[in-house]
């Protein structure tokens, strides 16, 4: 073969390599990064392979959410863990951030030169972050068994514990050998023992437990040391300005302290490095400040607002509802009915929703609602009293104010008879409105009301109800009830055979062009005015002037949602009204409603409530949720 021609051959091929080697670096997903960055397509996103409820720490098993991911890099395997369960579980600190897909994090170490960066994604209800690299570079063991995340760490060893006073509280000190996870977990409240002596009732609120619990061995000094009689060491405890450590417990690799601490006060535990230290500051102010970007469209946010005195710590989510992929909607605890309630945190994760807050009024005791729901454009039950409500579109645009329905049943002879609710737990003379939303039965609320029953607009029975909570009366689905109370001469005007039908609109009348509302009262703001009238929505008094824990949700100028829970102020109880409608105003909201508040407030996001331990939060009958689209 001519000289020439293999030369040509030579440097077609020597081309032809570099050419296949250059497209394989650009396309392969393991190659080294380029001076230019290089897009990956969705295809080549991190998949799926396990997810999980259970994490077990050392063998000792807790509820967490994780996932394993299959990495599009040679990584191979990612596996990640909630932020919520990080937090609680591990004890590690999340850090402010601005990008949803990065998660800045301290865990025993320098919070502002050595802090750990996790990768971040979400799946369904939960923002996962991962750990893969903080488990390898801190030696922890990972493998999964079923629906449980298994975690093994190198056992750690409680040196010493040491207890200061500062200005603001006390400080506790707990000296380790190395990291080690941790929780701090309230328990429910300890009776005050009464001296036999005692004539007159303390008001001394009672001390709050709390439990320490750490994945490392205490030394046998430290057992000697603090293990007194649990008796009295609580009454000391209670019978003084002091915060005590009540009694320390250790096994192989589990020690827990318990604390006694005084009302207004709370733990805001925080490690450090170099040596190794978990620390628990005791105070008045223990929340801390946070802005974390937690989803496309969803910030969280914890501030104080100062107003004259008074520093409350506010808790609260800010959220774009114009973004992509974002859904707010009504939610109810109940099923196939009106009645029934249940933590938020738990009505939240049985829906699938992200993030949600407790929404408007309901009664305790049959656990019905006192209040407008209406959701996808359908009532599900009516407003009362002219109080307050949010309503809002699909297309993020909402609006605030006092809001009645107003429902008439017209008759084949022109009678027109005012409805006075809708499948309401509200009672007053007159006609009540109930449909098979309520459920697939009514039982009357109160004594000797007339049931008439409706099916394809036809009166067909009238029922004597009796006494309340006896007589049970089917709801058609081709029709309604309508349950006559106090007012016997409706029923002549509704005899077995007559034709009706009903009419509805609502008072402002824009509301009726939103497809989703939650009442809740008192209105606090319009156009940035505090417009605060309790008595005028059917508040009483008392009501008007109480200080408690408080829920609102509110707009601001650009647009975006602020849902918030205040619980108490520094050195002091919850907000009255008046309150937290300026600490709305602080907040930069235009317009904003008051919740259902006291035990009710709880903020749930993404596995957890942020603003109190789930033990204290009371059942609610409905809030409002804000879900994410699925991704997988």
């Amino acid at each position: 073969m001519p000289r020439q021609v293999l030369f040509l051959l030579l440097t077609i091929t020597l081309w032809l390599i570099s050419t296949t080697s250059s497209a394989a670096q650009q396309l392969s997903p393991y190659a080294k990064p380029s001076a230019k960055p290089l897009l990956i397509s969705q295809n080549s996103a991190p998949r799926l392979v396990a997810k999980g409820t259970q994490i077990a720490l050392n063998s000792r098993t807790l509820p967490g959410a994780w996932s394993q991911w299959q990495q599009p890099t040679k990584s191979g395997m990612a596996t990640a863990i909630s932020d919520a369960g990080l937090m609680q579980l591990l004890g590690v600190e999340l850090l402010n951030t601005k990008d949803v897909t990065k998660q800045s994090v301290q865990w025993f170490s320098e919070p502002k030169t050595s802090t750990f960066t996790l990768d971040a994604w979400h799946h369904n209800s939960y923002r996962y972050l991962n750990i893969t690299q903080l488990a390898t570079k801190l030696g922890w063991q990972i493998q999964t068994n079923g629906n449980t995340l298994q975690i093994k760490t190198p056992p750690a060893t409680i040196k010493d514990i040491r207890q200061g006073k500062q200005v603001w509280g006390d400080r506790i000190v707990i000296d380790l050998d190395r990291p080690a996870f941790w929780q701090v977990t309230s328990q429910p409240l300890l009776a005050k023992p009464k001296s036999p002596s005692s004539t007159t009732d303390d008001d001394q609120p009672p001390n709050q437990e709390w439990l320490i619990t750490i994945d490392a061995t205490a030394q046998r000094s430290l057992l000697q040391r603090f293990r007194p009689s649990l008796p009295e060491q609580l009454t000391s405890a209670q019978d003084s300005d002091q915060t005590s450590v009540l009694q320390l417990e250790s096994a192989p690799n589990l020690t827990t302290i318990r604390l006694s601490v005084p009302a207004g006060l709370s733990p805001r535990p925080s490690t450090l490095p170099n040596p190794n230290r978990l620390v628990i500051d005791l105070r008045p102010d223990a929340m801390v400040e946070r802005d974390i970007q937690w989803a496309s469209g969803i910030r969280w946010r914890q501030q104080f607002v100062t107003l004259g005195d008074s520093h409350f710590p506010v808790v609260l989510l800010e959220v774009n509802p114009r973004t992509t992929g974002l859904a707010l909607k009504p939610i109810s605890s109940a099923t196939n009915s009106l009645t029934g309630t249940a933590p938020i945190i738990t009505t939240a994760q049985q829906l699938n929703a992200a993030a949600a807050i407790n929404g408007g009024f309901f009664n305790r005791k049959n656990q019905l609602p006192l209040g407008a729901i209406r959701r996808d454009g359908q009532w599900l039950s009516g407003p009362i009293l002219n109080r307050g409500a949010i309503a809002w579109n699909d297309a993020g645009k909402f609006k605030f104010g006092r809001l009645q329905l107003q429902e008439t049943i017209v008759t084949s002879s022109g009678q027109r008879l005012p409805v006075v609710t809708f499948n309401s737990g509200y009672v007053k003379p007159g006609i009540a409105h109930y449909t098979n939303t309520w459920g697939a039965t009514y039982t009357p609320l109160i004594d000797n009301e007339t049931i008439v029953v409706v099916q394809n607009n036809q009166v067909t029975r009238q029922i004597p109800g009796g006494a309340a909570g006896e007589t049970t009366v089917p709801i058609p689905a081709n029709g309604f009830l309508l349950a006559l109370r106090a007012n016997p001469q409706f029923a002549s005007l509704l005899p077995i055979g007559a034709t009706v039908r009903t009419e509805n609109a609502t008072s402002p009348a824009d509301f009726a062009s939103y497809p989703h509302i939650l009442g809740g009262g008192p209105l606090l703001l319009q156009n940035r005015q505090i417009v605060l009238n309790a008595q005028a929505e059917g508040f009483s008094e008392a009501f008007s002037r109480q200080k408690a824990a408080r829920s609102a949700i509110g707009v601001t100028a650009t647009g975006n949602l602020l849902i918030t829970a205040v619980h108490n102020r520094v050195n002091g109880i919850g907000p009255s009204l008046t309150e937290i409608a300026r600490i709305m105003q602080h907040l930069g909201c235009v317009d904003a409603l008051n919740l259902d508040g006291g035990s009710s407030t709880s903020l749930f996001l993404g596995g957890q409530l942020l603003d109190r331990s789930p033990r204290t939060a009371a059942r609610v009958h409905n809030g409002l949720g804000i879900f994410l689209e699925p991704r997988t």
